[in-house]
């Protein structure tokens, strides 16, 4: 145990897009996370809702998972493990709010249950926690979808009464706000405004348009700070590679060490021999991400 002056890291954003149907979210998400990382390459969508991500295909050649029922908390797991180790660094989930209503998720499971239901309740909420901290620990940044329940509201327009739709409480287990770095809600005009937000940013600020800039308002509030130290354990496990075969399989089993720990990489491989041909494809010229997991 021992005391330290607080310093402020360099982060990665965990942000929550709250709208009802049609409010724009996936179009917001995909906005946000190019101006996180400014390569659509590097960005992925896990996909909940029937292919609407590959709808707005025509912005960029970002990545799409598509997942169906069972909405169960260790698919949702597993394809963000993919996406990790793709190195991929804007990981897209529309919706998270599946994983807690949708077919299969934790409250289908939970009716389904029989016995006691607080019982019940102690079996599956560490599955839904699981889900959360494997959003939270990603060394990459997380924008997750989440729709909010809707009620029309009568507003007058011209003098006349017009419906029309409004967001209520986001669809997801209570609380679930409260893990976020940013939570924005976005109405049916596609206006948002900050409900929750660690950064200072947006709070208390007049609604705005999500857009390419606001990410990259994000993504310069996220670099500020200090970089972690480096972990001179896993620095020793690179020196310790003798092959290309051992240095790329260490590079894949860490997609969140690819960026602080490139050098030392790039080093090693310099030092290390090809011990195969199809090693020598998959390490060819310099030790960096591609995008698909691979060193180059």
């Amino acid at each position: 145990m021992e005391l330290k002056i607080a310093q402020r890291k360099q982060a990665k954003m965990k942000l929550g897009l709250q709208g009802c149907s049609g409010s724009g979210k996936t179009m917001g998400a995909l906005l946000l996370a190019f101006g996180l990382c400014g390569d659509w390459g590097k960005i992925a969508v896990i996909d909940t809702e029937n292919h609407s991500a590959s709808l707005y295909a025509n912005l960029g050649g970002y990545s799409v998972v598509n997942i169906a029922a069972p909405f169960t908390p260790e698919k949702y797991m597993d394809a963000i493990h993919l996406c990790e180790n793709a190195g991929i660094e804007v990981i897209i989930i529309d919706s998270i709010s599946h994983e807690w209503e949708g077919s299969g998720g934790i409250l289908d499971i939970h009716g389904n249950m029989a016995g006691n239901s607080f019982t019940n309740w102690a079996k599956i909420t560490p599955r839904h926690n699981a889900f959360v901290q494997s959003i939270l620990q990603s060394p990459a940044h997380i924008i997750g979808t989440i729709r909010s329940k809707q009620e029309y509201v009568l507003n007058e327009r011209n003098g006349k009464q017009v419906p029309e739709k409004v967001g209520l409480k986001g669809v997801t287990r209570e609380g679930m706000d409260y893990e976020m770095t940013i939570v924005l809600d976005v109405d049916i005009k596609h206006h948002a405004t900050a409900t929750k937000d660690r950064t200072g940013l947006f709070m208390d600020k007049p609604e705005f348009t999500i857009s390419v800039e606001t990410g990259k308002l994000i993504a310069n509030w996220c670099n500020q700070g200090i970089q972690d130290e480096l972990d001179e354990g896993f620095i020793k496990r690179i020196n310790a590679c003798h092959n290309w075969t051992d240095l790329l399989a260490l590079y894949m089993l860490n997609p969140d060490k690819h960026k602080p720990y490139h050098e030392h990489f790039t080093l090693r491989k310099s030092v290390v021999k090809p011990n195969s041909v199809k090693t020598h494809d998959l390490l060819n010229l310099n030790v960096t991400a591609n995008g698909n997991g691979n060193i180059q």
